[in-house]
């Protein structure tokens, strides 16, 4: 609500600012600021709307070779039976899986009533500290994984992309569903020139399936995006993206060894039961159902 009423104020202030006599004198940054204006509406209007419909997560595993897969691995699996918790539905869109059942990414939707509301506040890098399974002398290992949650989006006019924009290439499916086409190559991959963002889809049997999926994900990277760096300009702490700053800035840890704890850096709620919470049980750091 509180932010409802920060986005009313802005509307409300470029208002004001379009009725003055010298508008138009500056015509460049005049018309930033009806890009602007309109963006702060359909926010408005539309933002709500997103926060109870589906999402699409992708995982990232970090630096740290198969501990960093393998961690991706497990946040994947504790997503898929926190889905089986509460009714929501899985369906896996792509995946870069390596010879130990780790995954370097993968990307998933997930449906059901509020699902983006109550999963976007996992987006950020989360951490895990364990023994590590793939090392012979048993030593302590920390690994990294980035979590990304964006709102599924199914009309076009809703993010407007620019063709041109566009690098598309085409490969042969490798995943699941993709074995009895591979003599075509159905297989997705978009980039989004201006800002580097890539998006994979493999998962259908058509190219052009695969193709509006991936057009669909990444409208919703690009709402992400514009909603962090609007937060981050209004708190006064815009910075660029960078490998470093994003692998710096952790939400959450999962320790396994010495001691067993899952610690929200954001909310300070932590928690000892470890194998719970890579279980599904994930309610207390979730918001509620909106």
């Amino acid at each position: 609500m509180a932010k409802a009423e920060e986005i009313k104020k802005q509307i409300s202030k470029i208002e004001a600012e379009m009725q003055t006599a010298d508008f138009w004198a500056n015509k460049n940054k005049a018309q930033e600021m009806i890009v602007e204006f309109n963006r702060l509406k359909v926010e408005l209007e539309g933002g709500a709307s997103y926060d109870k419909g589906n999402a699409i997560v992708t995982l990232f595993a970090g630096a740290g070779g198969d501990d960093a897969e393998d961690f991706a691995r497990l946040l994947f699996e504790m997503y898929l039976k926190y889905c089986q918790k509460v009714g929501f539905e899985t369906t896996l869109i792509h995946q870069n899986q390596n010879d130990h059942n780790g995954f370097r990414n993968l990307t998933f939707r997930i449906q059901g009533r509020g699902v983006y509301g109550i999963l976007k506040s996992e987006s950020g890098v989360h951490r895990l500290v364990r023994i590590s399974p793939f090392n012979q002398k048993k030593l302590r290992h920390t690994s990294f994984a980035l979590v990304e949650v964006i709102p599924e989006f199914k009309k076009d006019e809703e993010i407007k992309i620019d063709p041109t924009d566009l690098k598309i290439e085409f490969a042969r499916s490798s995943g699941p569903g993709g074995q009895n086409v591979n003599k075509r190559e159905t297989a997705v991959r978009i980039v989004h020139i201006p800002t580097g963002l890539s998006v994979h889809a493999d998962s259908e049997r058509s190219q052009e399936r695969n193709r509006d999926q991936a057009l669909a994900i990444l409208r919703g990277k690009l709402y992400k995006r514009q909603e962090e760096e609007r937060e981050a300009k209004e708190k006064g702490m815009y910075i660029s993206k960078t490998a470093d700053i994003e692998w710096g800035s952790q939400i959450r840890s999962y320790v396994l060894h010495p001691y067993k704890m899952v610690k929200d850096h954001r909310t300070g709620v932590e928690t000892s039961d470890v194998e719970g919470v890579l279980s599904g049980n994930l309610k207390i750091f979730l918001k509620p159902n909106p």
